[in-house]
């Protein structure tokens, strides 16, 4: 539960209450894609306290017949998402489509009167950003964007340390999403045009010849994905800006290409980002450096960011499956001066600097008890919250606590298009091999 967190994590109950949902009444849900997401989605949404899962919506018809295999033939399945949204008796949506689905279905289930939970990332195309926060501004629904690192505790407390000056000026970040695989999933015997309601998977992607590849390895084409951008990017600068609390990037950079992996179509298993982050009221400028490696050459999974100030290191993440950490490494002031970078300069100005260099930094003998001491700090969630996964968990218990209590989400349509709309210019900027700009405040390419 929520209480379970600091304080600091999440803000009070807003005034007011849903008036369609009591507290004490189920929510009920649907499911609008049921990949392997969409079933991880509907398990920690059916965890969540006092949910009920009621219809489920894929475009494959082995999806919906095992759906009934594991939900109960009672459950409503269709191909089409709209007899979902005219139901009366949904009270929410979790959207876990293909990318290119994401946003005309998040608008159309907020329209519809739904709150909305929509996988990661909010858009697949920036100019789908502006379009979405409008919807949910004007259907007073609850939305959170899937991005679960921005609800783990472990970012909110490297926000704290951070803002506290625990490693002082903030001025480089590095992350990196390491994987040695990169799942390419498998495609049914059974993916016939009669088994897939082929024009509402391709929705507003280009009309193309049926080929079931594009459908159940989506992420390997630019119409319907943008991988690794859109799977761990996002991720990552969703969680940067939880712990800096920064708008977003004003210019990025990306390379990269197939390294391994050469079946993966337009996608990449290695890319690069370098981006820049400008001075604001909550931080000072710094600059961020992005990997994706999709053969790592080790069986565990890492993803991780490094904050480096002038006074100390952060360094936070998770090795999969079991471990979520905070770890700070602090060091002694710079001792430099550049005393010995004054050799080239007469002798009376070299004699004056060192006295003046001596005076601040008095010379010490060199024995083992003068090296320099680092001091080392390792945080851990507390025994049973220690699990990457429970993060996840958590994510789908703010939404439906959101819902009950209109309370905030951890990531709404505005901070969501913020970590979403910079890791899609990240694709233009591989694709077309050029810098992009954007612009945090606004939340448009410029």
């Amino acid at each position: 539960m929520l209480r379970s967190f600091p304080s600091t994590v999440f803000k009070s109950v807003l005034n007011g209450r849903d008036k369609s949902t009591s507290p004490n009444d189920k929510i009920r849900f649907a499911l609008i894609g049921a990949g392997a997401r969409g079933f991880m989605d509907a398990a920690y949404a059916l965890d969540a306290p006092s949910t009920e899962m009621i219809a489920v919506c894929d475009v494959y018809e082995g999806k919906l017949t095992r759906s009934r295999e594991v939900y109960g033939n009672g459950i409503f399945t269709t191909r089409d998402y709209r007899d979902i949204l005219a139901r009366k008796d949904v009270d929410a949506v979790i959207v876990a489509t293909p990318d290119h689905l994401h946003a005309a279905m998040a608008i159309d289930a907020l329209n519809a009167g739904k709150h909305v939970y929509l996988e990661q990332p909010m858009v697949h195309r920036v100019g789908e950003g502006k379009a979405v926060i409008e919807a949910w501004k004007k259907s007073g629904r609850i939305m959170q964007v899937g991005s679960q690192y921005t609800t783990s505790v472990i970012y909110h407390k490297v926000r704290g340390l951070i803002q506290s000056g625990t490693i002082g000026q903030l001025n480089l970040v590095e992350g990196w999403f390491d994987r040695n695989t990169v799942r390419n999933y498998f495609i049914p015997p059974d993916a016939t045009p009669s088994n897939i309601d082929w024009d509402r998977f391709l929705g507003p992607a280009p009309k193309r010849p049926f080929d079931p590849a594009r459908l159940f390895q989506w992420r390997k084409y630019r119409d319907y994905g943008a991988f690794p951008e859109s799977d761990v990017f996002v991720h990552l600068l969703g969680a940067l800006h939880v712990a800096t609390g920064s708008l977003g990037p004003t210019r990025m950079y990306t390379s990269g290409g197939l390294r391994f992996w050469k079946d993966l179509g337009d996608s990449k298993d290695v890319l690069l980002g370098l981006l820049d982050y400008p001075e604001t009221p909550q931080h000072p400028a710094f600059n961020v450096v992005l990997r994706a490696n999709f053969k790592s050459g080790i069986q565990r999974d890492e993803q991780f960011l490094r904050f480096a100030g002038s006074d100390g290191v952060i360094k936070a993440g998770s090795t999969y499956p079991n471990l979520n950490y905070v770890e700070l490494k602090r060091g002694p002031a710079d001792l430099g001066g550049g005393y010995t970078t004054v050799t080239s300069f007469p002798k009376a100005m070299q004699e004056q600097y060192l006295k003046e260099y001596r005076s601040k930094h008095p010379e010490s003998q060199v024995i083992p008890e003068t090296m320099r001491a680092e001091t080392d700090e390792i945080f851990t969630p507390p025994w049973g919250y220690e699990n990457p996964y429970y993060a996840e968990q958590q994510h789908f218990n703010v939404f439906f606590e959101a819902i009950r209590y209109r309370k905030p989400v951890s990531q709404d349509p505005i901070s969501g298009f913020r970590a979403a709309g910079p890791a899609q210019l990240c694709t233009t900027s591989y694709h077309e091999r050029r810098i992009c700009n954007w612009d945090p405040v606004k939340m448009q390419e410029v």
